[in-house]
Order: C-alpha cells, then structure tokens, then sequence
C-alpha cells in the first residue's frame, strides 16, 4: 500500500537515507530503530509530505491511499486551541465523529472535559494522546507514528501496544520503547550511520525486534571470530613461509659457484614460494564487521552517605494554576536510593519533580542535576553545546568534555554547533555527560530514557543502575523500572502511595 523505491535523503550533503527500497503492506508493523540522529524521524516525515527541510530524491507512491502522521509533539501553531478545535474542523465533522470519540475517550482513558481545555494546559503525555485521537477518528489508510510512546503512562502504553498488534492497516513506527518493540513490531527497518558517520546504511528484515537484535548480534559476534581466527592462521602461515624464504635466500647466497645444479632448484624453489606469497596477499580474509560504534557512557563515583535525608517532603495541595492535581503528598527520600514516580497522564508527576528539584537546587550539602520533560526549560538559556557543557571555557574542562562527547559518538559538527540543531536523543545525551562532569550527587529525571535509542538505551540504563548517588525519576519505560529502580512510588489524586 506503501511503496518506497531508492529513496535517498540528504541534510547538509550527508546521506541519512540511501537507495532505500521497501513496501509496507497490510498487517505490517514496521518498526524504524537506530541512534541518535541517523535520520529515523526524517524519515517518517518525507514520507508524510513533511520533509521539505531535507535533499530527497527516489519514488514514493501511496497508491491513492491517505496517510496519518503523529509528529513528536503537537505545532505550536495549534497550542491556543482548545483540543475540540484541535480535533475538529467544524461541529458537522464532530456529529459525524461523535460515537468514535467517546470510544476512544474511554479506551485512552481520558476525561470528555479535556474537549474544552487549551493543548497549552495539557501535560505532555495527554497532549501524546490527543494526537493519537485525532488520527484515529481520521481514520487513514496508513499511519506513521513518531515516538507515540512519549510520556504515555503504562495503562496507556499497554492499550497502544494492543492497537499497534491488532488495527487491520499498514503502520510504521518510530519507538524507544524496548518493551513496546518486542510485543508489537513484525518488521525492523535499522537506520545507521557507519564509518565515523560519513556513509549510512540500512538493513530491512522482516522478523520481529528480538529476533532481529539477536540474530544480529549473533552474526556480528560470529563475523568478528571468524575474521580473527583467519588473521592468526594468516600470520601463523606468513612467519612460517618467510622462515623457509629466509633459509632458501641464506642457501643462494653460501652455495658454491661451482654447483648450478643446486643453483636452479634452489631459484625454481624461490619463485614458488614468492608465487604462494602473492597468493596469501591477495586472499581475500573476512574483515570485522563495519559497525556504528557503540557509546560509552557511565558515571564517576558519587559521594552521598546513605541515610541522609535528600528530602522530607509534606504538601497538602499539588496544584497548577488554579486546577487541584492531587493532594496529601508525603515522601521521605534518602541518599542512594534510585526512585520513580508513576502514575496516569495529568496527575501531576512533572508538576511535582519540578518541585523537588525548586525545594533541592539551593542546597550547599548536595549537588543536584534536573532534566525537565522539556528540554527547552534549560536549553533555552544556552546556544551552543559548549555554553551548556563547559560554560567557564576553560581549556581543560572543554578537553574532557569532547573526550565525554566523543565517547556518546557526538559528531565534530555537534559539538561545535548549537543545541537546537540536536535531535531530542542527543539533546538527552547531553543532560548526562553535564551530570557526569558537574558530579552530581542527586539527579532528578523526567523521562530520562524516553528519548533514546533503544540500542542505547542498554548503556544508559546500567549506568544509572550502577550510579551510587541519588536518583529521583518519572518514568514508565518499563525497562528502566525493572532495571535501575529500588523505590517505586504511584502518584494519584490522593497522593503517594509505595508500590515497592
């Protein structure tokens, strides 16, 4: 129903895409994986008539049918708009649309008063829903979904894990959802950027995420032995034929003069062996697998005795505006304890983290890193990657700082370029090599994991399971959950309360 033939997409001259060549059909839920910055949201969005910032040539034929698209996060064009007028035209298009509505209200598990709410007073996973709602009562023919994991609650992300599995239509997904991935996803389309990230390739299979990670993993780790195992029977072999040149050529140059005979045998023996040299030089070994590097990432020690209390926390009302969020709110945290608070979308998670982080980022006892659910609550102050990594300039501190970039696979231009030209992955990148530098001893997380890549996601999360200082968390991947978290809190209307 899709069919996409040698589509090639550039930015700035640099191929994110090459002769890529596929078909989506019905049924098929192809999932688009890679790092950082490879081009998978690019992609989603040439697809959707929406790339014009890109170089694009090759075909694209929808064969008439119509295409949905969910972008990142809603155009701030539409952020004035009440979600009914988001969501409809005109009032026709709703009577129309009225019983699909409701049902899907219900399914999402979203009050009917958020129809007259401004999407400005929305947090970030309703907005994440509203989106999803709007494709559905459209009812397109294909649908491109880019992250419609963002901030969903995990009530939310098993329902879209059950629409993803069962709804009868060609979809393509953009996910960092490991968990999503392996329970929905029939198809993987990997986006990579190889050789230091001056060429890109990609590799379709139509198998579903585990399968294809460990296949692939098991080919590579195959590949690498056998190219190792032909290297040392090369050299073995070169040591043992240069040996029996080196006793030849010390036979020509003792023999007698007075003995051509042994001469000649020993000249025809000469030249075969040069002959089986060349023939060794010229054998084509297996080489080690061209793989985009992996990153590097892990944290210094954090000093924080264990029993210090971080925060004692008491509020009677959490509020926003004048909109009462959830009430009784206690929580008593401790120096190495790595904590998360879950909870349904509008409850006031972030409004709360961002609280703690208000009470905590004074404190002359601790040092304490955020990363707000936007990014651009920080960023916003800083224009280039060295304003927000190194802002004192200071020549050492930069060095190690581009040694900590390079190690996250920063390219040169990334480094030196501004933080809007960054991909969200990155930018959350970015948040953790500025907690490693400052060492923090308390990091206080909103969706630290929501961003990237689910092949480097592995990485981040062991670093944040291993790290020994304070970590206070929003979040629903699952992984991470299960992974780094010792204290799991559920923040409702009435508060609190410790589910582990």
């Amino acid at each position: 129903m899709l069919e996409v033939k040698n589509l090639d997409i550039t930015i700035n001259e640099r191929f994110l895409v090459k002769d890529l060549t596929f078909t989506l059909q019905q049924n098929d839920k192809l999932a688009v994986i890679g790092e950082e910055g490879n081009g998978k949201s690019t992609l989603l969005k040439v697809l959707a008539g929406k790339g014009d910032y890109a170089t694009i040539s090759g075909s694209i034929n929808y064969h008439r049918h119509t295409v949905g698209y969910l972008p990142q996060s809603i155009d701030s064009s539409d952020n004035n708009k009440s979600v009914f007028d988001y969501l409809f035209i005109d009032t026709h298009d709703y009577y129309n649309k009225v019983n699909d509505l409701y049902k899907h209200l219900n399914s999402l598990c979203i009050d009917e008063n958020i129809l007259n709410q401004n999407i400005t007073t929305l947090s970030g996973g309703e907005k994440v829903k509203i989106g999803i709602l709007k494709l559905l009562l459209k009812d397109y023919d294909i649908l491109l979904l880019d992250e419609p994991t963002n901030d969903l609650d995990i009530e939310t992300l098993k329902w879209l894990e059950e629409l993803i599995r069962t709804i009868n239509k060609p979809l393509m997904y953009v996910s960092h959802d490991e968990t999503l991935l392996a329970n929905t996803a029939n198809a993987i389309l990997h986006l990579e950027q190889i050789q230091k990230k001056t060429a890109c390739r990609y590799t379709l299979s139509k198998t579903d995420y585990d399968t294809y990670i460990n296949k692939r993993l098991k080919a590579i780790d195959r590949q690498i032995q056998i190219s190792q195992s032909e290297k040392r029977d090369f050299k073995k072999k070169q040591a043992k034929l240069n040996q029996i040149m080196q006793k030849v050529e010390y036979q020509q140059n003792t023999i007698s003069r007075g003995d051509p005979h042994t001469a000649a045998v020993l000249k025809k023996k000469m030249h075969s062996l040069k002959s089986q040299e060349r023939k060794m030089n010229n054998a084509e070994l297996t080489s080690m697998p061209d793989l985009e590097e992996r990153i590097n990432f892990s944290f210094e020690q954090a000093v924080i005795p264990k029993n210090k209390i971080i925060i004692d926390l008491d509020i009677p009302e959490l509020k926003v505006g004048d909109k009462l969020l959830a009430k009784n709110i206690k929580l008593n945290i401790k120096g190495k304890q790595h904590l998360c608070i879950i909870g349904k979308n509008g409850v006031g998670k972030s409004t709360l983290i961002k609280l703690i982080y208000e009470n905590l980022k004074d404190r002359t006892d601790i040092l304490v890193g955020y990363m707000p659910q936007n990014y651009n609550d920080i960023f916003e102050k800083y224009v280039y990657v060295a304003d927000f990594i190194c802002p004192n300039k200071n020549k050492d501190d930069l060095t190690k700082a581009k040694t900590y970039l390079g190690n996250m696979k920063f390219t040169r231009e990334e480094m030196n370029g501004q933080i809007k030209d960054l991909s969200n992955g990155t930018k959350a990148k970015l948040f953790l090599i500025k907690f490693v530098l400052n060492k923090y001893n308390v990091l206080i997380l909103d969706e630290p994991t929501r961003n990237v890549s689910p092949l480097s996601n592995p990485v981040i999360r062991k670093a944040l399971a291993d790290y020994t200082g304070t970590i206070i968390s929003v979040s629903h991947d699952r992984k991470y959950i299960a992974e780094v978290i010792d204290s799991l809190y559920v923040l409702n209307e009435n508060g609190l309360k410790k589910e582990m």
